[in-house]
């Protein structure tokens, strides 16, 4: 082949590599979003327990004083869910070079409203009381809080306004009575008051975690106290259920407690075992979380008294990410 030849096929083979790419990227960038709905049958009208199934991946419906096995499946596909009033949100991985992950908020047919891509694995997920305020975390930088090799985005978005807050990092944050500035800030566990405008969160920094009060009106955060994770406010806003560090055992690092906001006092919940989760309010008097399943299951859903009596109980077997809708 003479040196004219052999450039013409390889500006030819260029040519026709770039079309491909850029087919490829018009394609992508036109897609129509695929819906987080499941079978369309499954909506959140129901009141009972909702939960990720964790041997289908999907939602599924449990009404509350029935055995256990009795669910209802057909949801759609999430890996964190949870939701109140009218809305829910749903964090989903979706395959892909490379992987994407997305916020997915729905109605309460579980109809799409809204996807926001997210820049990590799916971690938290929470909805206001009303349905306006929403929260995620994912991780950035490895897969637990078990290590301090990890990093944190968290969101917030209010449905009302449409205002999305990407990352709450950059929130003025006072620690100690004094405003605080450090590059390792962490924020995760968003859990949000009756209000919409108040809300409480875990912030770490300098290997030391604290429970924060944040206001959106005047978008700050004030550390209440230290060593407590992944809060969730009660439904009467008087409590906050959160996992506390009790051991330097990274196989078992953490128990739950519950704190009084009026008293600031705490106590330990009857669960013993460590459980890495934020905890998710039944109603006043029942806190519930996922624990690592047994028989194989990669998780079950568990409840116990949130005033330290009594005994933890099963509610569901594989099941992870629960809510109590009525």
């Amino acid at each position: 082949m003479n040196p004219r030849t052999q450039l013409a096929v390889l500006v030819t083979t260029i040519l026709l590599l770039a079309g491909g790419s850029l087919g490829y990227v018009l394609h992508s960038t036109h897609r129509k979003p695929q819906l987080a709905a499941g079978d369309g049958s499954f909506t959140l009208e129901g009141p009972g327990l909702y939960f990720r199934d964790t041997a289908t991946g999907r939602i599924a419906h449990q009404p509350l004083g029935t055995p256990r096995g009795a669910r209802a499946g057909g949801g759609p596909a999430c890996e964190r869910f949870y939701a109140a009033g009218d809305t829910a949100v749903c964090l989903r991985r979706e395959p892909g070079v490379p992987p994407r992950a997305y916020a997915i908020v729905l109605d309460r047919h579980l109809r799409e409203v809204r996807r926001v891509a997210v820049p990590g694995i799916p971690n938290r997920a929470r909805v206001s009381a009303s349905g306006r305020m929403l929260s995620w975390t994912v991780f950035a930088v490895g897969d637990s809080y078990a290590t301090s090799a990890f990093s944190t985005r968290t969101a917030i978005l209010d449905l009302r306004s449409g205002y999305l807050i990407k990352s709450m990092e950059e929130i003025p944050l006072t620690l100690a009575g004094a405003r605080y500035h450090a590059p390792d800030v962490n924020y995760w566990g968003v859990t949000f008051a009756r209000d919409d405008n108040l809300f409480y969160a875990t912030v770490s920094t300098k290997g030391h975690t604290y429970l924060v009060r944040g206001n959106m009106a005047d978008w700050s955060a004030t550390a209440l106290r230290e060593n407590a994770e992944c809060p969730s406010l009660s439904p009467d806003n008087t409590r906050i259920a959160f996992k506390k560090k009790v051991s330097d055992d990274t196989a078992a690092p953490w128990r739950l407690y519950v704190l009084d906001l009026a008293t600031m006092r705490e106590h330990p919940l009857a669960e013993r075992g460590s459980v890495d989760d934020q905890a998710a309010w039944l109603d006043d008097r029942t806190v519930a979380y996922a624990l690592p399943g047994r028989a194989g299951r990669a998780s079950d859903t568990w409840a116990v008294p949130a005033d330290g009596s009594g005994a933890p109980r099963l509610l569901a077997e594989g099941a992870s990410s629960p809510v109590s809708l009525g």
